[in-house]
């Protein structure tokens, strides 16, 4: 989980968080008005990466990412990959580690 959170700090979390962002017109005189959302793409970070508020966010993605499946943060492509990598590897991990503990205590 240690190694998740440096690659997500790293490379994962975008530079901001993507703001919605809402147009529209509205007619004169009243009428129907139509609103459009549209959110940014993340952005990969530039400048510093490795700060306080980067690792507390990296640390939220990566515990909802383990034990409630899904972290639904905006990620990076990279961030994604990321996640999706340790969604599978920690909980192999994990079993390794207590079957390991089991034969141990099992001496």
């Amino acid at each position: 989980m240690l190694v998740t959170i440096v690659l997500l700090m790293g490379f994962g979390l975008p530079q901001d968080d993507p703001k919605q962002e809402v147009t529209g017109t509205v007619p004169p005189g009243g009428g129907k008005v139509t609103f459009e959302i549209d959110k940014d793409d993340p952005r990969n970070p530039t400048g510093s990466r490795l700060t306080g508020e980067r690792f507390e966010k990296a640390l939220n993605v990566t515990l909802n990412s383990v034990v409630f499946r899904s972290s639904g943060q905006d990620l990076t492509t990279a961030g994604t990959y990321i996640e999706m990598t340790s969604r599978l590897t920690e909980p192999v991990l994990l079993g390794l580690a207590v079957l390991a503990v089991r034969n141990r205590v099992k001496r």
